[in-house]
C-alpha cells in the first residue's frame, strides 16, 4: 500500500553518502555575553577549552547566539561585535 502511495506522490529518498560522518562534541562560546554550551559539530577549530566536566573540547567562538540575540531574549540590546556602529556613525557624520 505504501509503495503505491509513494509512487503516486513521487516521493524521493534522501541521497546517501552526502552527510558528514565526523561529528564530535564541541563547545560553542558566545563572545558577547560569555555563555557557552556543548553540542555536536563538524566545524574545524584549533582552539580548545576545558568544559564543566573536566574534559578538554574544541571551542568555536560565536558573535551572537540565542542567549544574546534580542529575538530570543526579549531585550532590545545592541550588540556591536566588529565596530559596525562606529563605522556607520563616521560615515553618517561625513554626509552632514
Amino acid at each position: 500500500m505504501y509503495g503505491k502511495i509513494r509512487a503516486a506522490l513521487k516521493i524521493k529518498r534522501m541521497k546517501q553518502g552526502i552527510h558528514p560522518q565526523n561529528y564530535r562534541l564541541v563547545v560553542f562560546k558566545d563572545m558577547s555575553n560569555g555563555d557557552s554550551f556543548l553540542s555536536k559539530s563538524t566545524a574545524n577549530t584549533k582552539e580548545t577549552i576545558v568544559w564543566e566536566d573536566g574534559k578538554e573540547y574544541p571551542v568555536i567562538k560565536l558573535e551572537i547566539s540565542n542567549t544574546s540575540h534580542p529575538f530570543y531574549t526579549g531585550k532590545n540590546m545592541l550588540v556591536d561585535t566588529a565596530g559596525r556602529i562606529d563605522k556607520f556613525k563616521k560615515r553618517y557624520e561625513k554626509k552632514k
